[in-house]
């Protein structure tokens, strides 16, 4: 059964211009991740090959970012990414699969990654970022040295919920300089901090097992140009 992550009820009217901020706050970040039992999504997920398994519509798609508490607060508050513990002038990685951010940061217990943030961007953005990632070996063959690549991608093997390697890989991307500037100041539409939800699922994968656990939706993501699908070596579906 297709389930939301819980949202809060609306607030009362208010004059006072910080409860009306906060208020405002709270209605951007309420915006809906539906999600479905995570056994029911398997059996139409790929077993292998390389695939971009995302939540989407026809004009954004949700990206999985985890950081430590004062980047998401700041993020969450501010609606982008920033703040003075936040630094373009590193590499961030993005991920479209929620399995593969719940490996990477713990379940939110790894330290500095306490926190899991569900971006939505557009698609248009996405596309771009997509646009600009290479393989290593496509990269080889252009002759472009790897400081020269604003978006690294990975094919990395996707996870099960505890953790255990599949045959599938999962897209991991790295973004620096312009694309990152532009990730973070234009392709952003909300920003949710979906902790709760994950120690939430956490709790159910550990005590009634992955027949319950819940996930965010996720399909295959096929970009729109093939020479996009070509020059990140993605699988075709079946």
């Amino acid at each position: 059964m297709d389930q939301h992550i819980p949202t809060e009820l609306p607030k009362e009217a208010s004059s006072d211009p910080n409860k009306e901020k906060t208020a405002d706050i709270e209605a951007t970040n309420n915006w809906d991740l539906k999600t479905e039992n995570y056994l029911t999504q398997t059996k139409i997920w790929p077993v292998i090959g390389r695939h971009i398994l995302a939540h989407f519509d026809d004009t954004s798609i949700v990206v999985y970012q985890a950081f430590k508490p004062s980047i998401a607060e700041f993020a969450v508050q501010n609606q982008r990414l920033g703040g003075p513990n936040y630094s373009v002038d590193r590499m961030s990685w993005i991920k479209t699969n929620f399995l593969w951010m719940m490996y990477r940061c713990g379940w939110a217990q790894k330290a500095n990654q306490e926190r899991v943030l569900a971006l939505r961007i557009t698609r248009e953005g996405f596309e771009d970022i997509l646009s600009k990632a290479l393989t290593i070996h496509k990269q080889t063959a252009l002759g472009i040295s790897t400081k020269d690549v604003e978006v690294r991608l990975q094919w990395d093997p996707d996870h099960n919920p505890r953790g255990e390697n599949l045959q599938r890989r999962a897209i991991q991307l790295g973004l620096k300089g312009k694309t990152l500037l532009n990730f973070t100041s234009t392709y952003i539409v909300n920003i949710k901090d979906i902790t709760d939800f994950v120690h939430q699922q956490y709790h159910v994968l550990t005590t009634k097992g992955e027949d319950s656990l819940q996930c965010p939706c996720e399909r295959i993501y096929i970009p729109i140009h093939k020479q996009t699908c070509q020059q990140i070596d993605l699988s075709e579906e079946k």
